[in-house]
């Protein structure tokens, strides 16, 4: 069983990475609009891979955070259906994911 989930964490890990390193359905909070240099920021969080399992501990490659210019930033991917009503299993093709980057003390 482990071993299965284990595989499929690397499945969904692999399409959060090509979904990261996209520029498709990104949400900037209010505070981070509000941030120096956004092109560089996002520029930093789609080459990001410090995955550990402290950070990372479903392997999902779903989750991180990163210090930008003096500010803690957190980026998260949710999976929603199409129409953005619910959830979805993130290797349904009928996932759509979507990434949103906030400063930390906005979550």
């Amino acid at each position: 069983m482990l071993n299965m989930l284990t595989a499929q964490a690397a499945k969904i890990a692999l399409v959060n990475d090509s979904f990261r390193q996209s520029e498709e359905d990104v949400v900037l909070t209010n505070g981070v609009q509000s941030i120096p240099n956004l092109r560089g920021l996002m520029a930093r969080i789609r080459i990001y891979n410090h995955f550990t399992k402290d950070n990372d501990p479903y392997g999902e490659h779903d989750f991180g955070k990163i210090k930008w210019l003096g500010f803690e930033i957190f980026w998260k991917i949710d999976y929603y259906d199409q129409k953005l009503e619910g959830w979805a299993d993130p290797l349904s093709v009928e996932c759509r994911r979507v990434m949103t980057v906030m400063l930390a003390y906005e979550y």
